[in-house]
């Protein structure tokens, strides 16, 4: 079951002209439940013209700074961000879900890691939250983060990266490209693409002796910066990704009316959630695993429906289906038979998805 919290904002920060940083507060009884690992995500939802919308903003405080903050870029037509940015006021309520997400690896007191970290535009957000609970709770660890914008005003969270850089002196850089604006050196302006990335990787950033890599942004900029990571003898699974782009519209639209699918291509799904088993029919030519629990009035969880945050995961028990796009499961998932219900669609005639394990 999806369940939406209430969350108080306290504080609204402007970033950068087109950017907010919010301060919750749940209620006192909701406290332990917003507990958070670094790199994770807070989902809310709200409704727009009768049609509920979700979206998923990541959170940007350290673990051990006791509060809890997202940062919202508008996005044109987008309308939850335009609402954050333009009408929301401290003291009004939001409701979200509990932090989710993949994007952090476990940390050792004890070890000594070089990190590295790309970010392209709002990718920066969750890695305001990684660097700091990384560099409190690995003492002997370092991070490098290459972040790469249009131009300086567009620079999310630049006074505190800065103050971090400046506080953790030897431990902490950054390197800004900017896109739009040239620099003293020519290494520093441009595409963050996969040329650049080889370039860094020549003369100022030690991609070799990397222990991980955390990359956020669009996805033509990670899949280049992959590559590149690659091709300089990073194993694919020390690489992490972390990609939020939507396949909802930036508005609401109203839902379409379901067609009847022919007999031959109907697949008979038992949907588990909740410990509750529910008969739906779903279109193999057509709907997701998802939108047949959705229009069987079934709540299932969902955020993106992209593929990118795994809010919808679920275990297939018995059949096949098809995963369009995989963002955010680990192989090893999908060999146990996880999907991202979002993006399956099933092959078999039988499928039985259970969303409790």
């Amino acid at each position: 079951m999806a369940q939406f919290y209430p969350l108080r904002v306290t504080d609204i920060k402007r970033d950068t002209r087109d950017s907010v940083v919010l301060t919750l507060e749940p209620q006192p009884e909701d406290k332990d439940k917003f507990a958070f690992i670094q790199g994770q995500y807070l989902t809310f939802r709200r409704t727009f013209d009768g049609e509920e919308l979700r979206r998923s903003y990541s959170i940007c405080a350290g673990r051990k700074e006791g509060i809890l903050r997202v940062g919202i870029k508008k996005v044109d037509g987008g309308w939850f961000s335009n609402f954050a940015n333009d009408e929301l006021k401290a003291g009004d309520i939001l409701e979200a879900m509990k932090p989710a997400g993949n994007f952090h690896v476990p940390l050792d007191p004890s070890s000594a890691r070089r990190y590295l970290g790309f970010a392209g535009g709002s990718g920066v957000t969750p890695f305001i939250s990684i660097i700091k609970t990384t560099l409190a709770e690995e003492p002997l660890s370092e991070f490098t983060l290459v972040y790469g914008n249009r131009s300086a005003g567009a620079i999310m969270f630049r006074e505190e990266l800065e103050d971090l850089k400046n506080r953790h002196m030897g431990r902490f850089s950054v390197v800004h490209i900017l896109e739009t604006e040239a620099a003293d050196i020519d290494l520093f302006s441009g595409r963050l693409d996969r040329e650049k990335c080889e370039q860094l990787f020549d003369r100022w950033v030690d991609a070799g002796s990397a222990d991980y890599a955390f990359i956020c942004g669009p996805e033509p900029m990670m899949l280049a910066v992959a590559d590149a990571l690659k091709a300089r003898g990073l194993a694919a699974n020390k690489i992490k990704f972390e990609l939020f782009a939507s396949s909802q519209p930036g508005k609401a639209r109203r839902p379409q009316e379901r067609v009847a699918a022919r007999a031959d291509s109907v697949c008979k799904a038992t949907i588990i959630m909740d410990g509750v088993a529910r008969e739906v029919e779903i279109d193999k030519h057509g709907e997701s695993v998802l939108e047949a629990a959705i229009a069987a009035r079934l709540d299932a969880p969902f955020a993106c429906k992209a593929g990118v945050c795994s809010t919808c995961r679920a275990k297939v028990i018995e059949g096949e289906v098809e995963m369009d796009q995989n963002y955010a499961l680990e192989d090893y998932e999908v060999k146990r038979g996880y999907i991202l219900t979002c993006q399956s669609h099933p092959v078999s005639d039988k499928l039985i998805v259970d969303y409790d394990q």
